[in-house]
């Protein structure tokens, strides 16, 4: 069954796309949660209307990502934390503490779930985490960890 999607749907499609579907998986699932409308002759026009609204959004998130990867991308983001002699931290540097020095020192908000996954951060000394704003806006950012 061909369906327009009015909604993204992982594995199937984004908004404003025309797709085919399996009769059932259309009828009871996309069709009575409201993420599809059955596909007429009429609705092409739709389609087209609902990719160009997701384009022009998709457009201007790339934008602001762009904006704050190169105001964070140059910067050294400096994290306190308590160590021992050797250097080694009592307990880590967490994601959370990560985008709450960024917000701090740059003013940038970021979310915590954006950071790529990585080793947790136990030790004193320059480390670089990943970010990822958008799908394709992908940069690190530098950590400095100082011990207090």
């Amino acid at each position: 069954m061909k369906v327009v999607l009015r909604s993204d749907v992982a594995g199937v499609g984004k908004r404003g796309d025309m797709v085919s579907v399996a009769d059932g998986f259309a009828r009871n699932s996309l069709i009575p949660t409201g993420k599809a409308i059955m596909a007429t002759d009429g609705i092409a026009e739709q389609a087209a209307s609902m990719r160009r609204a997701r384009d022009l959004r998709d457009s201007k998130d790339r934008e602001s990502a762009q904006t704050v990867a190169s105001k964070l991308v140059p910067m050294v983001i400096t994290i306190a934390a308590k160590a021992g002699k050797e250097g080694k931290l009592f307990g880590s540097v967490t994601p959370a503490d990560i985008v709450a020095a960024v917000e701090a020192q740059s003013g940038a908000v970021i979310d915590r779930h954006s950071l790529a996954a990585h080793d947790p951060i136990k030790e004193l000394g320059e480390h670089q985490v990943g970010v990822r704003l958008h799908p394709e806006v992908v940069f690190e950012i530098r950590l400095e960890v100082v011990g207090v």
